[in-house]
C-alpha cells in the first residue's frame, strides 16, 4: 500500500503533478471568484467547469500565500 506523502517544495509539487500530466489550475465560482488550487490532469480535461489553467509562477504564489501543503502519492487511490 502506497503512503501519504506531504511537502511544500516547489520543484518537488511541480516534478510530481508533470510526470503525471498534470496542469496549475484555479478552482473559480462563476463570478470568476477564486475558490482554490488544484491539478488538472489529463483523464479531468473537458469534464472540468470552473478551472482556470493559470502558470506554475501563480500556481505557486497563491500556494505560498495560503501556507499550504501538498498531500499526494507516488501510487494511484486505489477503491
Amino acid at each position: 500500500m502506497a503512503d501519504n506523502k506531504s511537502t511544500t517544495d516547489h520543484d518537488e509539487i511541480r516534478r510530481w503533478a508533470e510526470e503525471r500530466g498534470g496542469r496549475p489550475a484555479l478552482v473559480v465560482e462563476q463570478q470568476d471568484q477564486p475558490l482554490g488550487l488544484r491539478i488538472e490532469f489529463p483523464e479531468d480535461r473537458g469534464q472540468s467547469d470552473g478551472l482556470l489553467l493559470i502558470s506554475w509562477e501563480e500556481f505557486f504564489r497563491k500556494f505560498d500565500e495560503q501556507n499550504l501543503v501538498f498531500l499526494y502519492r507516488d501510487e494511484p487511490w486505489v477503491c
